[in-house]
């Protein structure tokens, strides 16, 4: 049996006590923090395509049920694509397609667009940092 009480705890120390005369062990200096600007994050793909997919129902002015309905696929299913929560079959990413009237080719096409978008502005954002104010093109014969 142990002679403790049944009712307090038991302390372990993680490190063996240090005497009361023995100093404080010295501690390295720490390296200043230097702030890091953050990595821009990479487009993913599902976000493209979800936010296409969006962006032409609600140019068409339909409903959410009314394209999973046509696209056979459940409204909550279609609406975590949309949303880019979900990595979406290329046979979901069809029918969904066309039931918005687009070919899978056009909804590839239009999330390439994005990309593309979204891509030069992180390049200008990323100039203009450096402090290059050429924003042009120069074509070579």
């Amino acid at each position: 049996m142990s002679n403790q009480a049944p009712n307090e705890a038991r302390i372990i120390p993680l490190r063996p006590a240090r005497p009361a005369d023995s100093p404080a062990p010295a501690r390295a200096p720490e390296a200043p923090v230097t702030p890091v600007a953050p990595v821009p994050r990479e487009p993913l793909w599902r976000d493209l395509v979800g936010d296409v997919l969006r962006r032409e129902r609600l140019a068409q002015e339909r409903t959410l049920k009314d394209v999973a309905d046509a696209a056979r696929i459940s409204m909550p299913y279609l609406s975590e694509v949309e949303r880019g929560r979900k990595e979406a079959s290329s046979e979901v990413l069809a029918a969904a397609a066309r039931a918005l009237g687009l070919g899978l080719g056009d909804l590839l096409s239009l999330a390439h667009g994005e990309l593309t978008r979204i891509e030069s502005r992180r390049q200008r954002r990323s100039r203009g940092a450096a402090g290059s104010s050429y924003d042009g093109l120069c074509l070579v014969a």
